[in-house]
């Protein structure tokens, strides 16, 4: 396990995001389901160029108290 995977893991934790819950985003013919899991571990298959830059911006959201489910169902919207 890499340290940003590990890094990760400990944020989504600390901030008791629930990997099993749903949630759909719905394009011009489908609706997909996703749940946090499967985009937390898109996340860790990414280069880590694309991981610093999501860890960045994590960091960015959570300094100013937003939600980060926000910042992964957007994440979400490149693996439809």
């Amino acid at each position: 396990m890499s340290a940003f995977d590990k890094w990760l893991d400990t944020f989504i934790e600390e901030k008791e995001i629930d990997l099993d819950e749903n949630f759909e985003i719905e394009t011009k013919d489908n609706l997909h389901i996703f749940d946090y899991a499967f985009v937390v571990e898109a996340i860790k298959q990414t280069s880590p160029a694309e991981q610093k830059k999501i860890k960045n911006m994590i960091v960015r959201l959570d300094f100013f108290n937003k939600d980060i489910r926000h910042y992964l169902r957007h994440l979400a919207q490149a693996l439809v």
